[in-house]
Formats: C-alpha cells, structure tokens, sequence
C-alpha cells in the first residue's frame, strides 16, 4: 500500500552511494529512512538523509523501482557476506553464472540474466523473512519486486 509523505509516494527505494535505501511510512504517515547495514544485510534507521534523498537530481543518489531495489539489495548482500545455509548456496549459484560469462568475455543471455533475477528475488524474501523472525524492524519480504 503506497502512502504518501513529505512530497513522495511510499515506499520508495533508492541508491544512497551504492547503498540500497528504502522510505517507508509510519502508520501515521511519517516517513522512515532505512539503509542496509553491510556487516549483516538487516536495516538501519538513517531519516539524517532524507533530504538529499528528496533532492538529488543525480549523481551518487538514484530511484530506483521496487524490482531493481530487490536486486540491488541482492547483488551488495553477496557482495558483502558470507555464511552458511540456502541463502547463500543461491548467492553462490547467481555468481557462478555470472562469472561463467565474465569467464567467456561476453554478457550473460536472456535466460542467464532472468535466472540470476528469479534467484535474486529468492533470496530476498528468504533473508527479509529470517530478519523478521530474528526482529529487524525494517525487514519486508513483500517488496513487489
């Protein structure tokens, strides 16, 4: 349900220098800032950048739709982790066929490319449903990605 709050519709994604950011609503409309956090992939509160979320034209601060949030927040979470489990099997996965192509110097097919998304999209719920269960406040497995 998108709510709208401070000149934006919510939520709304972003990213913040390389960082997937998210803005959601409070139930009474205010808006929350929330960046991922790169030692353990949950969310941070951070509303001190919401002004230069609202203002920036371009540069190092970017929209984003919920489908590329999805796997932006991905691709920085198997860059930055590592652990045990399915989630990161499928991360494993996701980057042995992108580095199949880099491997043979040429771009990944339609087919490569809609498999790393779909597994991407995986993943995502999977590791936004284990930090709710553990209590991240900010953990949404239903982005419509």
């Amino acid at each position: 349900m998108a709510a709208t709050g401070v000149g934006m519709d919510l939520p709304a994604y972003y990213s913040y220098y390389d960082s997937p950011v998210k803005v959601v609503a409070t139930e009474d409309g205010v808006p929350q800032v929330w960046r991922i956090v790169m030692d353990t992939g949950g969310w941070m509160r951070d509303d001190s950048i919401l002004g230069e979320l609202l203002f920036a034209a371009a540069g190092e601060v970017s929209r984003r739709s919920a489908e590329e949030f999805v796997q932006d927040v991905e691709r920085y979470r198997s860059d930055y982790l590592s652990g045990d489990g399915p989630v990161f099997a499928l991360y494993e996965t996701a980057a042995a066929i992108i580095d199949s192509a880099v491997r043979e110097r040429r771009n990944p097919s339609p087919r490569e490319r809609a498999m790393v998304r779909g597994i991407r999209r995986k993943t995502f719920v999977m590791f936004e449903e284990a930090l709710r269960a553990a209590g991240d406040p900010a953990a949404d497995p239903n982005v419509e990605g």
